[in-house]
């Protein structure tokens, strides 16, 4: 209307201005950058590797509370390093898998430096912690689990074999050793059984999720073994490694070193996982790929639980 007087409109205010807003804002940045950092340590492979590494401490000795903590502590940022720089190495087929696209690396929400330069640094505080305060021979274990998980698995062999993680599955089977050797400060010939049970653990488990992931490995480019050899071949090589785990887990008892309460344990679960295998065998179905996966985390954790009991009832 002429004449009138213009109404004035606030502008909007801007989220600096709005009190409480910019905080809860820098608040969630901070909690997502450091989910993003927890998860470079790879935080659920993790727990099982804990696991076994508390179950030894107690089959080797009586350890104080103190020293499952600082021999838990340094484990953890040990493979926690190797975890954050495989994010690294392995940022160009992450991105290519719709199973790994959205880790930190990959979504750009860390940039590779970061996940090197974290990994690293973890690795030298493993070292470092576990040499000052368990004993250098656990700090030598670990470190060599780090170095065979980059350099053995992750940079020389993932790309180029199919055997890559039975070969490069020795590092995941390290923990043993170091919770051995950090309440007894050796190795004994019983620790080298317990390594030799996760290493042959190591690929039926692996490869039942490879039959799950086996496209997101071959749109990447990895050799894994469904991939290579196809899945009648790698639901095979699943039950022989089954055959041969139930084996292998009879030692201890053969030896001597553990009793009835392992060898009822060792047995029921021996032959619940080759049942299992059998099953994935006969049927072509991800159904019984991912029960089999499933069941092999279960399987290693009752596994050495029954070491513990065996031991200490």
């Amino acid at each position: 209307m002429p004449g009138a007087s213009p109404v004035d409109v606030p502008a909007p205010a801007s989220p600096a201005c709005v009190p409480g807003l910019a905080t809860d804002q820098r608040s969630a940045r901070t909690r997502q950058l450091l989910s993003d950092y927890a998860e470079l340590t790879k935080p659920k492979v993790q727990s099982l590797l804990l696991l076994t590494t508390i179950a030894t401490m107690y089959v080797a000795g009586d350890p104080s509370p103190l020293l499952v903590v600082l021999t838990c502590f340094g484990g953890y940022l040990s493979a926690g390093g190797a975890g954050a720089v495989n994010h690294f190495l392995d940022r160009d087929i992450d991105a290519l898998m719709a199973r790994t696209a959205s880790r930190p690396v990959p979504a750009g929400r860390i940039s590779p430096r970061a996940a090197l330069t974290f990994g690293c640094l973890l690795a030298a505080l493993s070292l470092l912690e576990l040499s000052l305060a368990v004993n250098p021979l656990a700090a030598g274990l670990s470190f060599a689990g780090f170095l065979g998980y980059v350099f053995v698995y992750t940079i020389w062999l993932k790309r180029r074999t199919p055997q890559n993680i039975v070969i490069g599955g020795a590092a995941g089977a390290v923990p043993p050793l170091v919770g051995w050797a950090a309440v007894s400060g050796s190795v004994s010939g019983t620790a080298v059984i317990l390594f030799f049970i996760v290493f042959f653990w190591t690929p039926a488990h692996f490869w039942s999720l490879s039959l799950l992931a086996q496209r997101d490995y071959a749109r990447a480019g990895v050799p894994m073994l469904p991939v290579v050899r196809g899945e009648q071949e790698t639901r095979r090589q699943i039950l022989l490694y089954a055959v041969l785990l139930y084996a292998v887990t009879q030692l201890p008892f053969c030896a001597g070193r553990f009793g009835a309460i392992y060898l009822a344990g060792s047995l029921a679960l021996g032959l619940t996982f080759v049942a299992g295998a059998v099953r994935l065998y006969r049927r072509a179905d991800r159904r019984a790929a991912l029960q089999l996966y499933l069941y092999s985390l279960a399987y290693l954790a009752l596994l050495f639980c029954a070491m513990v009991a065996d031991v200490h009832l």
